[in-house]
């Protein structure tokens, strides 16, 4: 028997809700992304890591607010919570590796694709095993050609959004990477969920329990935490918001001076050579 599925039991509340949650993990993570290319080596792995962690919550936190709007009319919804996590950090991890290597090689060329190709499949990872994790008394089946569609999308817009990022050319190109990149896991979530049916195993009585929201609203109290916690951190860097490179303090050392000297030039202009008594010339016209 085939379950009666709804994706917006609250109506568009869910999806616009999702999306902003994911363009504002795609843009807190593409400026930390940005903000590592113009900083020394040692601060840049720091701000790759806080990018990665805010770019695998916001597209996590995506998923499950639209999965509250996602109901079987036949039978109740219930989530595994390791395996709800396991994908967070799935999602985490693998937008990580994306982000490093376009972080340290450069967003062009190979290292943009391979690094874009990354994100997307931790995109569509995590969403797959969190639908895993959901339980039903029934089993859920998937279109091969429309799974293949949804990874697609989700390769491409990251490449696009992680293109964007690596700019550097100031706070409109980072917000337009946070709405292609928002588009990704957004488009990616809905493709995927087109994809999906469920086969019950039994006819049962209509579904009681709690209802989705419920269930997933305690699980997303710490990712939405912290990505408050790193839009904080965007907020406070001086430098963040603009994309300037950071500038080097200098060291206060003794012996060494404060301000630059001027440098004197290597060699004097030649002066004018003396004339000898025996050259000199008569100053005034002899009489012939």
């Amino acid at each position: 028997m085939q379950g009666t599925i709804d994706g917006f039991s609250y109506g568009l509340v869910t999806p616009l809700v999702a999306y902003v949650m994911a363009c504002l993990g795609g843009a807190l993570g593409l400026r930390c992304t940005t903000r590592s290319m113009l900083v020394s080596q040692s601060w840049r792995p720091g701000w790759l890591a806080l990018g990665s962690a805010a770019i695998g919550s916001g597209i996590w936190t995506m998923h499950f607010v639209a999965m509250m709007g996602f109901t079987v009319e036949e039978t109740p919804i219930h989530y595994d919570k390791a395996m709800t996590f396991g994908s967070l950090a799935v999602a985490i991890v693998m937008v990580g590796v994306g982000i490093f290597i376009v972080g340290y090689k450069g967003a062009r060329g190979a290292a943009l694709f391979t690094g874009g190709t990354i994100t997307g499949l931790g995109i569509a990872s995590m969403h797959y095993l969190g639908m895993a994790g959901m339980q039903l008394n029934g089993k859920l089946e998937y279109n091969t050609f429309t799974v293949g569609a949804s990874v697609v999308i989700a390769m491409c817009a990251a490449t696009a959004a992680l293109w964007a990022a690596g700019q550097v050319r100031g706070l409109l190109w980072s917000v337009g990477a946070s709405l292609v990149m928002g588009l990704a896991v957004s488009g990616m979530h809905y493709t995927g969920m087109a994809a999906l049916s469920v086969h019950l195993h039994g006819t049962g009585a209509p579904a009681t329990g709690d209802s989705p929201a419920a269930l997933l609203a305690p699980m997303l109290v710490g990712p939405l935490a912290f990505l408050l916690l790193a839009g904080a951190v965007v907020v406070f860097d001086p430098k963040m918001v603009m994309g300037r490179p950071a500038v080097t303090p200098v060291e206060p050392k003794p012996g060494v001076p404060a301000h630059a000297t001027v440098p004197h030039p290597a060699r004097r202009p030649p002066l004018r050579p003396r004339r000898t008594a025996g050259t000199r010339g008569p100053r005034t016209p002899q009489n012939l």
